[in-house]
């Protein structure tokens, strides 16, 4: 588990205490997040979720800004209820006022696509080819059918497979 990123986690909320003058419970932080999000946080659960590739990928920007982020929607939550907008005001002035940081909402790393295998299914069609996902074949294996709505087929496995 990234140090730095605990560290940070907990500087952040420190600068929170001293600001409101009050404390706040800390979450359980996970790196456990994959995909296009840097970071979530969960707030019934008082759970931080952290893109471990991301992070490794934009370490400084990702402690300067991605953290102080999720943990202002931790500390807002906490200060203000269940019922504020996750980008709203509130949220906003504990970015500026206690992180003196812009609020921004998204982040702009760049985020490598990973690729997908794709099993190929085909009717009587002549331009009948239909990619499946993993699950999808999975499904067949296990005996679930799928028709072609055209010619209203059975979809059968070719066998090929290729890479998206």
């Amino acid at each position: 588990m990234p140090e730095q990123l605990h560290a940070r986690v907990e500087a952040c909320y420190q600068l929170a205490e001293a600001f409101f003058k009050q404390r706040f419970a800390r979450p359980e932080v996970s790196f456990k997040l994959r995909g296009q999000k840097a970071g979530v946080a969960h707030l019934t659960e008082n759970k931080l979720r952290f893109n471990l590739q991301l992070y490794r990928e934009n370490r400084e920007d990702f402690l300067r800004q991605t953290v102080p982020h999720e943990v202002a929607h931790m500390v807002a939550h906490q200060l203000f209820g269940p019922r504020i907008q996750p980008h709203g005001e509130e949220w906003q002035l504990i970015m500026r006022g206690v992180y003196e940081l812009a609020p921004q909402r998204c982040h702009n790393y760049e985020v490598q696509r990973r690729k997908v295998s794709r099993f190929i299914y085909r009717c009587s069609c002549p331009e009948g080819e239909f990619p499946f996902s993993a699950q999808r074949h999975a499904k067949v294996a296990k005996g679930q059918r799928y028709y072609c709505r055209r010619c209203k087929v059975t979809l059968q496995f070719t066998g090929q497979q290729r890479v998206e």
